[in-house]
């Protein structure tokens, strides 16, 4: 579609009718429809299916101190001229930045006033509190967390967006509904996928009510199943599915025996129907994207856990008082309090201590949930790895690891399955057993459970992936839930090494 004097689109079509009888501002010509470019006439352009660009590309001064890429502008236009709509851009192409910007100029523009976005616990801070400081600073924003009082005084503050967990949105429900949104942004929207639940219910009862703008993002719709795509489609484009589940799932679904049941060979077209309208970029499309992108996720540590994290703290304070702190000292007792955080410490006697680390883990399978391809997980403790294998596997994720226990034999084997089969889609690897020699670029995902203390062994693992025969840009997320998870991540990432930092940074944290 081409534009005219930065005035006009002129949309080629062999049903001028269609677009003469939408939009007024509109005349026949031999080549096909001249459309005066507003937002209003783009927005009925779109609403007619055509893949018209918004005039935000032309008016909107992008803010903050970061360039946008091409794909984010794209990404940005498609949804600031559509009420519903699905993103599907893959993890680690900043689609968050670009939702920010369709709301910002909306705002400019008058069209939106609030905008309240649902996302999981661990990215409320850490990506959309994090890029609405980068892209759109001059919003008023806060999140709306904690006990059901401190949730509804954020709601009834009156800022601008609101960052709330998904179930949060039960607690409040009542303060929503009167709380002036008019868009509603869902991220990692897979949540959402059944219509049964509480948290669909809730969703779509305030949406039937406030009938506001609503955004949907996720990297992977339908993951697991074609059936996880009815309760999405229910919220964004409820004409454009059947409304019930036994017609949806007879549409993309064929029994096989009495228990078990195989998409058919027609049901990705189903799929690609019902979830419109949707934008989608893979990262290998976007080549403005640099090859390796960092990202941080938030698991807060337990009760139990931030009670010893203080305990040993304060240990440590009076340890050290009067003390000559060397580098390895400080490494092994930062090393403890690394142990809480992944959710088991090793006692002086060789016992181990478990923690409930449920946010982490959960956290753990949102990114792999996200993947587009294989993930490695770097833990660097033996019994954390245990208790992160038995957890996946219970999730029936398959996967496999490799630790300073694991046979030359069986070491190979799988990084051989790895590489070549479909199993394991993640590979747990303990990192000073692994970040060095082996070549993993099936995998273009990496996780920390937890960081290390060695610059060297972060910078050896994280090459694992970014190497010759490497396909895919890549994806290093960390897992951070203590002050000294995210200090450690940050010297890490500076390619700081050296010793004195450590001791530095020991001296900070106990203190």
């Amino acid at each position: 579609m081409q534009t005219s004097d930065d005035r006009a689109l002129l949309v080629p079509t062999t049903h001028p009718d269609r677009i003469l009888t939408a939009v007024r501002k509109s005349k026949r010509t031999p080549e096909g429809v001249l459309v005066y470019w507003g937002y209003n006439e783009a927005r009925k352009l779109a609403a007619l299916g055509f893949d018209a660009p918004s005039p935000m590309l032309r008016d909107y001064a992008w803010c903050g101190r970061l360039k946008p890429f091409d794909h984010q502008k794209d990404t940005a236009s498609f949804l600031s001229i559509r009420e519903r709509a699905f993103c599907f851009n893959e993890q680690g192409t900043a689609k968050t930045g670009s939702v920010i910007a369709a709301a910002d100029y909306l705002m400019k523009i008058g069209k939106v006033t609030r905008v309240l976005v649902l996302c999981p616990l661990s990215i409320m801070k850490s990506a959309w509190q994090g890029d609405l400081f980068k892209f759109a600073m001059h919003r008023s924003h806060d999140v709306a967390h904690g006990t059901a009082k401190q949730r509804k005084r954020v709601i009834e503050s009156g800022v601008e967006f609101v960052i709330m967990n998904f179930d949060g949105l039960a607690i409040t429900e009542k303060e929503v509904l009167h709380g002036g949104f008019d868009l509603i942004v869902v991220d990692e929207c897979n949540a959402y996928k059944n219509p049964t639940t509480t948290r669909w219910k809730v969703l779509n009862r305030v949406v039937h009510v406030l009938q506001p703008r609503l955004w949907m993002l996720t990297g992977t719709p339908a993951a697991h199943s074609p059936l996880d795509a009815f309760g999405l489609a229910k919220l964004v484009n409820p004409g454009g599915v059947t409304p019930y589940f036994g017609q949806f799932r007879d549409q993309v679904m064929v029994k096989v025996s009495n228990f078990r049941w195989v998409p058919k060979r027609t049901s990705a077209a189903t799929l690609h129907r019902v979830l419109q309208p949707a934008i989608r970029y893979e990262k290998k499309d976007c080549l403005d994207l640099p090859p390796v992108t960092f990202m941080s996720r938030d698991a807060p540590l337990t009760k139990m856990q931030k009670a010893y994290y203080v305990m040993l703290k304060s240990q440590l304070l009076i340890d050290s008082q009067g003390e000559e702190v060397s580098a390895v000292h400080a490494a092994a007792k930062l090393t403890k309090l690394l142990q809480i955080s992944g959710g088991a410490v090793y006692t002086d006697e060789g016992n181990i201590l478990e923690f409930d680390v449920s946010s982490r883990l959960k956290v753990i399978e949102e990114v792999i949930d996200e993947a587009s391809h294989k993930v490695l997980v770097f833990v660097p403790f033996n019994h954390t790895i245990d208790l992160l294998y038995e957890h996946l596997t219970k999730r029936k994720i398959t996967c496999a690891s490799i630790d300073g226990r694991t046979k030359a034999s069986a070491r190979n084997n799988i990084i051989r399955e790895f590489q070549n089969d479909t199993d394991p889609q993640v590979l747990i690897l303990q990192p000073a057993a692994a970040a060095h020699g082996l070549t993993l670029t099936a995998a273009d995902t990496i996780i920390w459970y937890a960081p290390v203390t060695s610059t060297e062994i972060y910078l050896q693992a994280n090459a694992r992936i970014d190497r010759p025969g490497q396909l895919h840009p890549m994806t290093i997320v960390h897992i951070r839930g203590s002050p000294v998870e995210d200090r450690l991540y940050s010297m890490l990432q500076g390619h700081i090494n050296d010793q004195s930092k450590l001791i530095d940074l020991y001296r900070s944290v106990i203190k």
